[in-house]
């Protein structure tokens, strides 16, 4: 297990050599814990006590339950809200409130947002991917209870997403600030962080073993023995904590029609890349209508064209209001046709049964249009149950089209297939074969049909990465060069910080200064390489010390020469921005070993060494490599 430390290493030995009595508060203070009372002391406590290891599985035990409390709140609130808002709904007809609500719940959360959280907390998992990147896995405060309050209102009032994302971050949040109130070092927080998301996944779902594998395959935090124990308990306590509060029973119920059969190994294949083309579209349509969204800076404007979007849609097709676990039971449960036909219970399809195929095709088609209207427009959601509501629709239409043409004379159950094709569909858009197999296998309890949901899971992967190389979590932090990759070199360099390696200055040296104030700047510095900025401190150019040592010494050229004359143009210039892997290509094209950093309007930051780098990558190797 990674080594569980405080930031400061003298307070901990004064901890470990003092007693509970003698501990002093500025101590306990610098340690991270409460400045007085109970809480001071019951940190001493547990500290004294209980080794690193300990400690640390202790802290993943409390994490799964505050991500599992966290779930079953967020779920309580959806539910409520929807059934006060749609509990006198009429089934045979369209009803005009369909119009409202989901303005109504956009806008609410947009005012929750903007003026009570003030901070952006939409694409929750990215966030945490982003955070494990560039922000030493620290997760601010309130994305522990921000998430689930803001989710619930989008939800609730119709918002076409899903609660996982915004639970998956509250979970990460809850492991983050629990860590940094101990002051545990980046790698453990790390951990943490994938413990509060292993819980949330394996609390709202009651799947431990999904939550787990969606820890080491989407976050992507590294499987050694000593993380797997901290997720592992993490997971089984808020998957215990869930069935304590509302029983055994699996999310969806499912019964199985026919087992597994060799001969329906073909249908599997082409279910897989058809989930796979689901996914493609789904991840590129909403690549492309976010970018749309991102053009309009004013919130109302966004509210106007997310909410009306987002109304209309769910005004023609009511199965697109909120999660659509409704309509995920109904294909899977449904044994006749009457049953089916419920799917269009209060819209305008209602009554026509023969156009079962045409509206769930449609359905499936603007289910992306309805879940990027609803997080452009202002909500706040995420993917994991539209991923699974298209994956559900996609495997009933492949069954019903292939039974109606009967394709080698084999017949495909449609519930057989809509719960597989779940698996593929989350796959597909998550990148994560592992976690849409088990993930499916727990919520449905359909474990018989394990090979089928390997071999679509499998398929629908193979497919949407010969399209897209990252998943529709990552592919924003992918554009930035940000994402932290199972490439142990790539995940280094993810890592590091440029702030870390950069040589700041205090003193500038400007073009009509002569030589004598560079001399006297050189006697006062260790340094072989000096920036010469302009009057807004713009980079103008460099000085190399061999380059002026010749005449450095000969006074009589002290007031001859200007440094304008004397400085050169960098070969290079870095941006404060750049990646490091950009940083480090640019000194293999160079060959240099010392370059400038400016900021977008190029003032100088100051400089990177090649050799600060390279020790930089050596540490944080030593670091991720430790177990």
């Amino acid at each position: 297990m990674p080594e569980f430390y405080f930031e400061n290493e003298a307070t901990k030995d004064k901890l470990k050599n003092s007693s509970a009595s003698s501990i002093r508060e500025e101590d306990v203070e610098e340690a991270g814990s409460v400045r007085e009372g109970v809480a001071s002391k019951f940190f001493s406590y547990l500290y004294k006590r209980l080794s690193p290891r300990q400690f640390i599985l202790l802290l993943s035990f409390i994490v799964g339950i505050g991500a599992a409390i966290a779930a079953q709140l967020l779920k309580w609130l959806i539910h409520q809200i929807q059934y006060l808002l749609t509990y006198r709904f009429d089934a045979t007809g369209s009803n005009a409130l369909y119009l409202v609500y989901p303005v109504i719940g956009i806008f609410l959360t947009g005012l929750f947002v903007r003026y009570v959280v003030k901070d952006d907390i939409s694409h929750g998992v990215t966030k945490i991917l982003f955070a494990i990147a560039r922000k030493q896995s620290k997760i601010k405060a309130h994305n522990t209870w921000s998430s689930v309050i803001a989710s619930a209102i989008t939800i609730g009032f119709g918002g076409s997403v899903g609660a996982e994302a915004p639970i998956v971050l509250t979970g990460s949040a809850i492991g983050s600030n629990l860590g940094r109130l101990f002051r545990i070092n980046s790698k453990t927080l790390m951990l943490l962080v994938g413990c509060g998301a292993a819980g949330a996944v394996a609390g709202i779902f009651k799947a431990p073993i999904a939550g787990l594998v969606f820890t080491l395959e989407v976050l992507m935090i590294d499987l050694t023995m000593g993380a797997l124990l901290p997720l592992l308990i993490s997971c089984v306590t808020a998957a215990g904590v869930t069935f304590a509060v509302s029983g055994t029973n699996t999310i969806f119920e499912f019964h199985l029609q026919n087992g597994f059969a060799v001969d329906k190994i073909p249908a599997y294949i082409l279910l897989g890349i058809f989930c796979g083309l689901v996914s493609l579209y789904f991840t590129r349509t909403m690549n492309s209508l976010e970018d749309i969204f991102r053009k309009y800076s004013n919130p109302y404007v966004k509210l106007l064209i997310g909410g009306a979007t987002l109304s209309i849609l769910i005004y023609l097709f009511p199965s697109l209001y909120g999660e659509g676990y409704d309509l995920i039971n109904l294909l899977l449960n449904g044994n006749s046709e009457k049953d089916w036909d419920t799917a269009m219970d209060s819209s305008l399809f209602y009554g026509h049964g023969n156009l079962l195929l045409l509206y769930l095709a449609l359905v499936l088609i603007f289910k992306v249009f309805a879940s990027t209207a609803t997080n452009g427009g202002g909500g706040c959601g995420g993917i994991f149950a539209p991923s699974l509501f298209l994956g559900c629709i996609s495997g009933f239409i492949f069954a019903r089209l292939w039974n109606f043409y009967r394709y080698l004379g084999i017949y495909l159950p449609e519930r057989n297939f809509a719960m597989i094709g779940m698996a593929g569909l989350m796959s597909g858009v998550m990148h994560a074969p592992l976690t849409g197999i088990f993930l499916i296998a727990e919520l449905t309890g359909g474990y018989q049909l394990f090979m089928p949901l390997m071999i679509v899971s499998v398929c629908a992967y193979l497919t949407i990465i010969s399209f897209e190389p990252h998943s529709i979590y990552s592919m924003r932090l992918a554009k930035k060069g940000q994402l932290l990759t199972h490439h142990k070199d790539r995940a280094i360099l993810t890592l590091m910080s440029l702030d870390s390696v950069i040589e700041k200055y205090d003193e500038y040296l400007y073009p009509d200064m002569d030589l004598s104030e560079l001399v006297k700047n050189i006697s006062a510095s260790r340094r072989d390489v000096f920036p010469v900025v302009d009057r807004q401190h713009r980079l103008v150019g460099i000085i190399y010390l061999d380059d002026v040592r010749p005449i450095m010494f000969r006074q009589e050229l002290y007031h001859r020469f200007q440094i304008g004359q004397l400085m050169k143009e960098p070969v290079a210039r870095l941006n404060i921005d750049d990646s490091m892997d950009v940083v480090l290509l640019t000194f293999d094209k160079t060959q240099a070993w010392t370059l400038p950093v400016v900021d977008t309007e190029g003032t100088f930051m100051g400089f990177i060494r090649k050799s600060h780098v390279l020790t930089l990558y050596r540490k944080t190797l030593a670091d991720l490599s430790d177990d």
